[in-house]
């Protein structure tokens, strides 16, 4: 109701200005309907969703993938300098976290319960 007040008034106001002929004011969503997120969004949130159209995942948002942890396939580490900082949970009820460096160039154990971990160079996206 409001809306069409002030969309008439402004129609009003501009005739009376001006010898010209006004158009009406047009809601944007009247014809074509609501926006999708797609078209809604701008900046950063848009240069997320533009990456996960084309399979990508710039900023590390998805759950990682699930590697067993053997030497012939570690747990992968994105890491963006040489080395990386490595918590492991041993058991999943242990409340003590294992900390040890992993290093690129080859897989590490973790000292306690054996998993192998492999750093993997990762690029920041901006």
């Amino acid at each position: 109701m409001a809306g069409r007040l002030l969309l008439r008034a402004c129609t009003t106001t501009l005739r009376l200005r001006s010898n010209a002929v006004a158009r009406p004011l047009h809601r944007a969503m009247a014809t074509e309907g609501i926006p999708t997120d797609e078209e809604q969004a701008t900046g950063l949130e848009r240069r997320v969703l533009m990456a996960f159209k084309e399979g990508k995942d710039p900023y590390s948002i998805l759950k990682p993938k699930y590697y067993p942890g053997t030497k012939e396939d570690p747990q992968l580490v994105p890491c963006i300098g040489g080395k990386r900082l490595v918590g492991c949970l041993c058991e999943e009820d242990n409340t003590a976290i294992v900390w040890f460096w992993v290093h690129e160039g080859g897989s590490h154990r973790c000292p306690s319960c054996g998993t192998y971990y492999k750093a993997v160079p990762h690029e920041v996206p901006h």
